[in-house]
């Protein structure tokens, strides 16, 4: 089951927005006709696992090696089928230099990085080759994500991906997709170019954990044991 729309390898070009109204953006959404993509819920549990060597060789060149496992959300129709779960393999990093130079003049406002996914069968498997490699599952986080469509009338929104996040630290949404789409759905969503931000999760979490003066761990909705 494939549980949320992707490349196998490629470009990503996004932006997160912070929602404090989450029922008032809701209804943005609906004003746009947005649908979810998966049917039901649509809503996803995501457990990430970070990946690097002890001295952090990935982080220092701005890589990101993550294992995740997305659970849809059961119905509470008695005749909902059984959970399906669907693990990646995801490899990030910057642009080469030439190539970022290239995009810089039309997507300097968005996060834009070298991205390849592919799905595996056995995320457990895949970490502990990564451990015999000298890798270490350095940092945990989890989150619901709800993926947003608009519809084929909307044309200029083909290609873009809306992403409502709930995490821990609060509700975000991801825009992903072109440049151009990603701004006009952010005006339409009743955001501004002020309002966009390039940070991942991990740094957003970090900076969270400064503001509240707690000691930094994984990011989970509660400990687990």
């Amino acid at each position: 089951m494939a549980l949320r729309p992707g490349k196998q390898m490629g470009t990503e070009t996004e932006i997160k927005l912070r929602v404090n109204d989450v029922k008032g953006f809701r209804l943005a959404l609906k004003r746009l006709g947005a649908r979810s993509v998966f049917g039901g819920t649509g809503r996803v549990h995501e457990w990430n696992i970070l990946f690097d060597t002890r001295e952090k060789e990935l982080a220092k060149r701005g890589q990101l090696l993550r294992i995740r496992t997305e659970t849809p959300e059961r119905l509470t129709s008695k005749r909902s089928k059984p959970k399906t779960e669907r693990v990646l393999l995801t490899f990030k990093r910057p642009m080469t230099a030439a190539r970022a130079l290239a995009r810089a003049f039309h997507r300097e406002r968005h996060k834009v990085r070298e991205e390849i996914e592919l799905q595996v069968l056995d995320g457990g498997a895949l970490a502990r080759i990564f451990e015999g490699l000298g890798m270490r599952g350095w940092f945990r986080y989890e989150k619901f994500r709800t993926t947003f469509r608009l519809p084929k009338s909307r044309r200029w929104a083909r290609g873009l991906l809306i992403e409502l996040d709930e995490t821990p630290i609060g509700t975000f949404v991801e825009l992903e997709g072109p440049p151009q789409a990603i701004d006009r759905a952010a005006r339409e969503l009743g955001f501004s170019k002020g309002d966009y931000i390039v940070a991942n999760y991990l740094g957003l979490y970090l900076q969270e954990c400064r503001r509240r003066g707690e000691k930094a761990g994984d990011m989970l909705f509660q400990k687990r044991k």
